[in-house]
């Protein structure tokens, strides 16, 4: 794995040892960027399920303001402490290693807002997907800035849904799905009655 764009540029990164994990590929995460385009720079970005920190260490090369890493497997958060460690990244990052319920919760808490949230559960675990898009759709008020972007990797034969609904009136809509090999990338925003307002203008 190297990192595709921007500072750290061509810079090769660490996968966590076993199988526990599965890196995003090169060729997805630089599908994945180029869709995100210039709103990646300046930006509060979220990786969960994070891995070797190959995703939220390619938003720090191209400029995020600060990333929120979260990851509970040890050989990964091992590998993503090292990875940060060779490219000298000491600061605009955290990095919660008791799991992504113990990072949402703890955004919510504090009031951490953020512009793009990426997730890749194991992509046979459908609990983790349920778990993580339900919770950010429950609390997109507080989690998501205006016009942030959800997006969650996943097999191409098994999609999350299209929409999540909370009973506090939140709604995640689908409103991309873009399919490279057995991998896909869902894109969603939060719903709410500016956005349709904007939208329709």
């Amino acid at each position: 794995m190297r990192v595709i764009a921007g500072k750290f540029r061509s810079r090769q990164l660490q996968a966590p040892k076993g199988t526990a994990t599965r890196p995003t590929s090169d060729r997805l995460r630089e599908t994945l960027f180029n869709v995100l385009g210039p709103r990646v720079e300046g930006s509060r970005f979220v990786d969960l399920y994070a891995g070797s920190g190959a995703v939220g260490i390619e938003a720090i090369s191209r400029g995020a303001e600060f990333v929120w890493f979260a990851e509970r497997e040890k050989p990964a958060v091992t590998a993503i402490r090292a990875n940060l460690a060779a490219l000298k990244i000491g600061a605009g990052y955290a990095l919660e290693d008791r799991g992504v319920g113990k990072l949402l919760e703890s955004m919510v808490e504090k009031a951490r807002v953020a512009e793009i949230v990426y997730l890749d559960p194991p992509w046979e675990a459908a609990g983790e997907y349920d778990f993580s898009l339900h919770f950010i759709c429950r609390n997109s008020a507080a989690l998501l800035a205006e016009g942030a972007i959800v997006v969650a990797e996943h097999s191409k034969k098994q999609p999350p849904a299209e929409q999540y609904k909370a009973k506090s009136g939140g709604v995640l809509e689908r409103y991309r799905l873009l399919a490279q090999g057995d991998a896909a990338l869902s894109f969603y925003k939060a719903d709410s009655r500016q956005q349709t307002v904007d939208s329709s203008e």
